[in-house]
C-alpha cells in the first residue's frame, strides 16, 4: 500500500484516512456545508460591484450606493461567520480523526512482540505517533477541507462570468490550463522531496532520542565532539530536504503570480478597449471580472499549497498505516484464563531463534515443581534470560511446547498469564512519576496500605520512608533520582503486590552495593517463599539456597542439580566456574 514515488497522489491512502470521517458525519457534513454556501456568497460580492459602479456611482445615485453597500457590508458578514463555522469544525474533525488514529496506532504499538522493538527505532516510532499524525490532522482542517472549498469557489466564479459575458471569461479562462499544467509539475515533483523530508525528521528523532537516552556513555567516552559532527550532518540532511522544498515553492509561486497577473492585464485590455468601442462592457463588468479573476486565480495557487498538505498527510498516512499494518503481535488464540496458578513449568524439547536459523536454545527440556526455587546460570549468551522471555511469551517459539499446570501457554489468555508471572529485570525501568505509581502501576485495586504492608514484609518501607514525600516521591525519568540497588529495591516490591504465582528474577543483585545487596537478598527470600521462582544470577553465592541449579551453555542444558550435588561433579562445569568466581573473590 506504499506511495510510489513519483505519483502525485495515493487514492488508496486518502480512502483510509476518509474512512476515519465516519464515525464524525454530522460535524464533517457541517464543515462541508459551510464551505458550499462559502463558495455560492464569495461570487455575489463581485456581482454587486458591477451593479454599484455602473447603475449608482456613475449616475451619482447616493440612495442606492448606500443601500448597495449595506448589502455588500451584510454579505461580507455572512462569510465571516460561515468562515468561522468552517474553520472550527474543520479543525474539530482533523483534531478528533487524529486522536482516534493516534489511540490506534499506540494501542497496537503495545501489542507488538519485543522482537519488533529489537529491531525499530524508539526515535521512529515516536515520529509516527507524533509528528506524523499531527501532519494527519494538517491533511484535514489545511487539505481536505481548504481544497473543496476552493475548488467549488472556482466552479461558481467560473459559471457567473460565462454569465456575465462570455467573451472576457474565455480570456480569463485562457490562462487557466497553463496554470494548472504548472500546478501539476509543481505537486509531482514536491512529493518526493516530502518523502525526504519526513526520512530525515525520522532519522533526526531517532538519532536525538539515542544520544540524550545513552548520554552518560556519550560523555563517559569522550564522544561529545564525534556524536556532535554526527549530529551536524544528520542536521544538514534534514536541512536539505526542506530547501528542496523551499526551492519549489521559490519558482511556482512567481511563476503562478505572473501568470495571474498576464490573466488581469488582458482582462483590463480587451475589456478597457470595449469600454472604449462602447461594445457591451462596463466599467463595472471590468472591475467585477478583475475580481472575479483574483477570485479564480488565488484559489488556485492556494490549491498548489493546500494540495501539498494533502499530499504530506498521504505521506504521513503511509508511514503510519505501515505500522498500523505490521504483523507483530503475539498470537491471542488461548481462552483459558490463568488466575491462582500452582506453578508446575515444563519446557518440552523448545527451540528458539531471535534471527532465523541461528537457534539460541538448542531443544531444552526442563520441569520446576510448584514452589521449588530454580536457579539458572552460565555464561552470557547460554540462554538464561531467553528461557524467561518465553514464559509469558514476550516471543514465540520455534518449536516444542512450554506449560504451564500441565496447560500449554499458547491456550492461556496473554493478559491473565502475564498477570500471574511477575519479573524483576537487571535494568530497572522506572516512570517518571511517584514511587507508589511505579509500584501499582496505577492499578485501582492495589491501595496505598496494601503497598506499606508489602514494603514491611520485605524490609524496604523504612528506606521509601525517607526519601521526601515518601510514597509520593517522583523518581523523575527512568528513576534517575534514585540508586541502581534502591531502583532493584522498587522492582522488587512491584512484583510482590502483583501478588504473582510465578516469579522471575533477572541478575537482580548483578550491580548493587553490600547495602542494597543484603536488602534485596532478604527481600529475595521473603517474596520467593512458597512461590514457584526463577532466578538468573552471575553471582553464584547467591543461588546456595536454591532447590535446583540448572547449568547451561550454548543454548543446552549442561548441568542439573542442587548447589552442592553439582560442586562434588570432578571437572563439572558448575564446580569450575564457582572455583573460579570464588577464587576472584577472595583475591580481591
Amino acid at each position: 500500500m506504499g506511495v510510489k514515488s513519483g505519483n502525485a497522489f495515493d487514492m488508496q491512502i486518502f480512502s483510509r484516512l476518509m474512512s476515519f470521517a465516519k464515525r464524525y458525519r454530522l460535524y464533517f457534513f457541517i464543515a462541508s456545508s459551510s464551505t458550499i454556501f462559502l463558495a455560492l456568497f464569495s461570487v455575489i460580492s463581485p456581482y454587486i460591484l458591477i451593479n454599484t459602479v455602473d447603475d449608482y456611482i456613475l449616475s451619482k445615485d447616493k440612495v442606492g450606493l448606500l443601500n448597495y453597500s449595506l448589502l455588500m457590508l451584510g454579505i461580507l458578514i455572512i462569510e465571516v461567520l460561515l468562515q468561522f463555522v468552517f474553520i472550527y469544525f474543520a479543525n474539530w474533525v482533523g483534531q478528533h480523526i487524529i486522536r482516534d488514529i493516534r489511540a490506534k496506532i499506540f494501542r497496537h504499538i503495545l501489542q507488538f512482540k519485543m522482537s519488533y522493538f529489537d529491531t525499530n527505532s524508539v526515535g521512529r516510532l515516536v515520529t509516527r505517533v507524533v509528528s506524523d499524525i499531527e501532519t494527519i490532522a494538517a491533511f484535514f482542517s489545511n487539505g481536505v477541507f481548504t481544497i473543496l472549498s476552493d475548488l467549488l469557489k472556482m466552479f461558481a466564479v467560473t459559471i457567473v462570468m460565462l454569465f456575465l459575458n462570455w467573451r472576457l471569461a474565455l480570456i480569463t479562462l485562457a490562462i487557466l490550463p497553463i496554470l494548472v499544467y504548472a500546478t501539476k509539475l509543481f505537486q509531482v515533483a514536491i512529493k518526493e522531496t516530502f518523502q525526504q523530508v519526513r526520512n530525515q525528521v525520522a532519522n533526526l528523532n531517532g538519532f536525538v532520542q539515542e544520544r540524550v537516552t545513552g548520554m552518560k556513555i556519550v560523555q563517559l567516552f569522550n564522544r561529545e565532539g564525534i556524536e556532535y559532527d554526527n549530529f551536524k550532518e544528520i542536521n544538514d540532511k534534514h536541512k536539505k530536504a526542506h530547501v528542496k522544498t523551499i526551492w519549489y515553492y521559490s519558482l511556482f509561486f512567481p511563476i503562478a503570480e505572473i501568470l495571474s497577473s498576464i490573466g488581469i492585464g488582458l482582462i483590463v485590455w480587451f475589456g478597457g478597449g470595449q469600454v472604449v468601442q462602447n461594445s457591451g462592457i462596463s466599467v463595472g463588468m471590468i472591475m467585477g471580472f478583475i475580481q472575479y479573476a483574483q477570485m479564480l486565480f488565488r484559489p488556485l495557487r492556494q490549491i498548489a499549497d493546500k494540495f501539498n498538505q494533502l499530499q504530506m498527510g498521504i505521506v504521513a498516512g503511509e508511514r503510519v498505516f505501515k505500522v498500523i499494518d505490521t504483523d507483530s503481535s503475539i498470537a491471542k488464540n488461548g481462552t483459558i484464563v490463568a488466575e491462582n496458578l500452582k506453578g508446575h513449568i515444563n519446557f518440552k524439547d523448545v527451540r528458539f531463534s531471535y534471527i532465523k536459523n541461528e537457534e539460541v536454545l538448542k531443544g531444552i527440556s526442563l520441569y520446576v515443581k510448584s514452589g521449588q526455587t530454580v536457579a539458572i546460570v552460565g555464561a552470557t549468551g547460554a540462554g538464561k534470560s531467553t528461557i524467561i522471555n518465553l514464559i509469558n511469551r514476550f516471543y514465540e517459539i520455534d518449536s516444542g511446547t512450554i506449560s504451564i499446570d500441565n496447560v500449554s501457554v499458547d491456550d492461556y489468555t496473554l493478559e491473565s498469564l502475564r498477570n500471574e508471572v511477575a519479573i524483576v529485570l537487571q535494568d530497572v525501568f522506572l516512570f517518571s512519576d511517584s514511587i507508589l505509581n511505579n509500584i501499582t502501576l496505577k492499578d485501582e485495586n492495589i491501595t496505598l496500605k496494601e503497598v506499606e504492608n508489602a514494603a514491611k514484609q520485605i524490609g524496604i518501607h523504612d528506606f521509601i520512608m525517607t526519601l521526601p514525600g515518601g510514597y509520593n516521591y517522583n523518581v523523575k525519568e527512568r528513576g534517575a533520582m534514585l540508586s541502581s540497588g534502591q531502583r532493584q529495591l522498587i522492582a522488587f516490591l512491584r512484583a510482590y503486590v502483583s501478588k504473582p504465582s510465578i516469579l522471575i528474577l533477572d541478575e537482580a543483585t548483578s550491580s548493587v552495593d553490600n547495602n542494597a545487596e543484603q536488602m534485596i537478598q532478604y527481600a529475595t527470600e521473603t517474596i520467593t517463599k512458597d512461590r514457584t521462582s526463577i532466578i538468573i544470577a552471575h553471582r553464584l553465592a547467591t543461588i546456595k539456597q536454591a532447590d535446583k541449579i540448572i547449568v547451561m551453555d550454548n543454548g543446552i542444558i549442561v548441568e542439573e542439580g542442587s548447589h552442592q550435588e553439582l560442586l562434588e561433579k570432578e571437572n563439572g562445569y558448575y564446580k569450575n566456574l564457582y572455583d573460579k568466581q570464588f577464587s576472584l573473590e577472595v583475591a580481591s
